[in-house]
């Protein structure tokens, strides 16, 4: 990393690596702090030490750094309140972002977004058939962690990149981002649109949902413009619907 800023004139970063399968995290929470924290630490430390000056620093973090609500919505003076180890790992590595925008007045910029899916989605995450007749043929039942209607936002992915982008350009430097839309889905829901048997096991520490303000964006001009319909319709045209639900309330098959 060192090597890169040494050789590289680097104007802006946009940190989105990151382990996120919440079940993983709670097997092997010592790997996710490693690489999601520790692994800021190192990234952040470089851009502070580079000797081509940064413009922007942007670090993607997570919804889920907010912790469960039924009735709360957070925005960005919400309090963190991490409840597994991915989303704790996510909260540390925002106080080291913050640490050093304190200390060394590295300009970053932090953003929590809700689940971003689209096509081309990574495979660990949930893979849901385009063609329903093909997944009924391919899948006898899914398995939903938990027996609360529990629910998540959803982000097509053109909307997230918009954001992003408009952050590089208008965001204030120092300041958290809230990146969301209003398409709320429960999880049996989604699963009934998409197979016939549904399966469920109780799993009592998923988190029921993640509402989040986005009025700190939506002032800069950014507002999701994708619907849930729209968004599906594109994401299947890949082949598969792919939806990153970075929770442990995850369809598996």
């Amino acid at each position: 990393v060192n090597q890169i800023f040494d050789t590289e004139n680097v104007d802006v970063i946009f940190h989105l690596a990151a382990k996120t399968h919440v079940d993983s995290s709670f097997q092997t929470p010592a790997i996710f702090q490693h690489v999601n924290t520790h692994g800021t630490r190192v990234l952040l430390s470089a851009a502070s030490q580079a000797r081509h000056k940064l413009q922007r620093f942007i670090y993607v973090s997570t919804d889920e750094v907010y912790g469960s609500s039924v009735d709360e919505v957070f925005d960005e003076s919400s309090p963190m309140r991490p409840s597994n180890p991915y989303s704790a790992s996510k909260a540390a590595a925002e106080l080291l972002v913050r640490l050093y925008w304190e200390n060394y007045k590295l300009p970053v910029i932090i953003t929590r977004s809700n689940n971003i899916y689209g096509p081309q989605q990574y495979i660990e995450k949930v893979t849901l058939s385009s063609l329903l007749t093909l997944f009924r043929s391919a899948l006898c039942h899914s398995t939903i962690h938990g027996t609360l209607p529990k629910s998540r936002h959803f982000l097509f992915v053109d909307d997230a990149v918009n954001a992003f982008l408009m952050l590089l350009e208008k965001g204030i430097v120092g300041e958290v981002y809230n990146i969301g839309s209003n398409c709320e889905i429960t999880i049996v829901q989604l699963a009934k649109e998409l197979v016939q048997n549904v399966a469920v096991l109780c799993r009592p520490e998923v988190d029921i949902r993640y509402p989040i303000k986005c009025e700190k964006l939506q002032q800069l001009g950014w507002k999701a413009q994708v619907p849930w319909p729209d968004g599906i319709k594109r994401t299947g045209k890949t082949g598969a619907y792919i939806l990153a639900i970075h929770t442990t309330s995850e369809l598996q098959y």
